[in-house]
C-alpha cells in the first residue's frame, strides 16, 4: 500500500478508493480478504473508525462483504462493477468537458479523434 492521504478530500473516501484501485488492478482478487480496519488505521496512522467508514462505504455498495469472525472480502463481480462505475465517472469528469471545450474551439469530432490518437502515440 502506498501512502495516499490527501488533505483536500475525506480520508475515508481515499481509503475506499485505494481498495477500489487494488481490486481494479488485480491486487485484491474477488473473494480475497482485504486488510482489516486496524491494519489500514496503523498503516495510514488514522483512527480505526475512519478506516472502518471507508470499508463500510464499499460494503454498502456491494463491493465488499463481511464473513463473521473472519473479516472483509471482495465480492464476486466487484471488479466489473467498479470498472463500470469508473468508466461512467471518466465520461462525466473528462469526456463531457472535453467535448464542450472542443465545440467552443471549433474542433470537429474527427480532429478530436486524431488528437487523441496523437496523444496515444506520444505516451
Amino acid at each position: 500500500m502506498a501512502s495516499l492521504i490527501d488533505d483536500s478530500r475525506p480520508i475515508f473516501v481515499q481509503i475506499a478508493e485505494r481498495i477500489e484501485d487494488d481490486i481494479i488492478g488485480g491486487g485484491l482478487p474477488e473473494e480475497s480478504q482485504v486488510p482489516s480496519t486496524n491494519q489500514f488505521a496503523s498503516f495510514y496512522q488514522i483512527n480505526p473508525a475512519t478506516a472502518a467508514k471507508g470499508v463500510n462505504l464499499l460494503v454498502d455498495q456491494g463491493i465488499l462483504y463481511k464473513k463473521r469472525g473472519i473479516g472483509m472480502f471482495v465480492a464476486t463481480g466487484a471488479r466489473a462493477a467498479l470498472v463500470e462505475k469508473r468508466k461512467e465517472q471518466f465520461y462525466e469528469q473528462y469526456v463531457v468537458s472535453l467535448v464542450l471545450e472542443a465545440r467552443k474551439l471549433g474542433i470537429t469530432s474527427e480532429q478530436l479523434a486524431e488528437m487523441i490518437r496523437r496523444g496515444e502515440k506520444e505516451q
